[in-house]
């Protein structure tokens, strides 16, 4: 679990750095590259969701 949340907090630091470079110079591809991130974020937090449920049920 603790590996996802680092995976987590990797993509949250290209991702913030990506939307900020879209919305401060207009940069398409780094728009482009902030959604993609944005999907991976999603698929990562299923996973620690159920890695969550199932550390607290031992």
């Amino acid at each position: 679990m603790k590996e996802l949340v680092v995976k987590v907090a990797d993509l949250m630091t290209l991702f913030s750095k990506d939307a900020n470079a879209q919305i401060e110079n207009g940069n398409k591809a780094a728009g482009t590259r902030a959604r993609k991130a944005s999907l991976e974020i999603e698929k990562l937090m299923k996973e620690f969701r159920k890695a969550s449920l199932e550390a607290s049920k031992k």
